[in-house]
């Protein structure tokens, strides 16, 4: 699965209520495959789009918005930082902001994740997912989905254990469920060059936390040189370039089976979150 899909999954819920609810702008701070998912169903619906991004965001993401549309503002700082520009300008502008959990119906459509994985996997989800997380919108819409699937009588009572991974340069999940604390203070001087992973304070932590502790799961970092290599080595395996994000898993279920918290008995599933084309300056492109 790519990025594309995972951010649309979630993007054409919200937009498509937008557009029903009589919504004529929108505005989200983004990074990545948010913002392309955003300006191509805002160019759909007749919609203008307006997205800030980081200056580093990866090149072949600001032009997917910029070809489809939309209001691209590049800005200093992180994605925090687009966030609240957002903030401060929408009720000015006009703009209804769709960002991470600020707007009901993007985790509505992430659900998807988990049904569609209930169904490929016959209803009988696995043990482990692992999960690659930033704003984690679709750790928290599988962990709903789940609850709504044994409520339609279509699985039981058991979960996956949900383990979120990060990079070591921006944990701030990590560090928290470490703490044992269900919120995560923002995690100062963040970088990755996984740039969906460079999230340094998530609107949604405590779910996101609930979650791993609730499924008896945990949280790991990674560092850029693992996931980088794994990456590669998950293309020359399987002819899958996926992005770095997705290659964080790797490494990631290495150190959990090493520390005998993932048995080799064990069903896992490991979720890439994006395409590594749109990633050529992590790679030295």
């Amino acid at each position: 699965m790519f990025g594309e899909y995972f951010s649309r999954s979630g993007m054409t819920a919200a937009i498509s209520m937008a557009k029903e609810l009589g919504v004529r702008k929108l505005a989200v701070p983004s990074a990545g495959n948010a913002a392309g998912a955003l300006a191509a169903y805002a160019a759909r619906a007749g919609m203008e789009a307006h997205i800030f991004m980081p200056k580093d965001t990866p090149r072949a993401n600001v032009v997917e918005c910029e070809q489809t549309g939309a209001h691209v503002t590049p800005m200093d700082g992180l994605i925090t930082d687009c966030g609240a520009e957002v903030a401060r300008r929408k009720d000015a502008e006009g703009w209804f902001d769709v960002s991470t959990l600020k707007e009901p119906y993007r985790v509505e459509g992430k659900k998807t994740l988990g049904y569609e994985l209930g169904e490929q996997l016959d209803w009988q989800l696995p043990d482990v997912i692992i999960y690659p997380t930033g704003g984690g919108t679709g750790l928290i819409g599988m962990w709903k989905a789940f609850d709504e699937m044994q409520q339609l009588g279509w699985i039981g009572s058991h979960r996956p254990r949900m383990v979120t991974v990060q990079a070591t340069g921006c944990a701030p999940i990590v560090r928290a469920f470490e703490r044992g604390e269900r919120f995560a203070a923002e995690f100062e001087n963040a970088h990755t060059t996984a740039s969906g992973l460079r999230v340094p304070k998530a609107v949604g932590d405590f779910l996101i936390l609930d979650a791993i502790r609730a499924s008896s799961g945990t949280a790991v970092a990674v560092s850029d040189e693992e996931l980088l290599a794994a990456t590669r080595e998950i293309g020359a395996a399987e002819g899958v370039f996926c992005a770095p994000e997705g290659g964080a898993c790797l490494p990631a279920l290495r150190m959990l089976m090493a520390a005998g918290k993932v048995g080799r008995d064990e069903r896992v599933v490991l979720f890439n979150t994006g395409a590594g084309v749109k990633y050529m300056e992590s790679f030295g492109g």
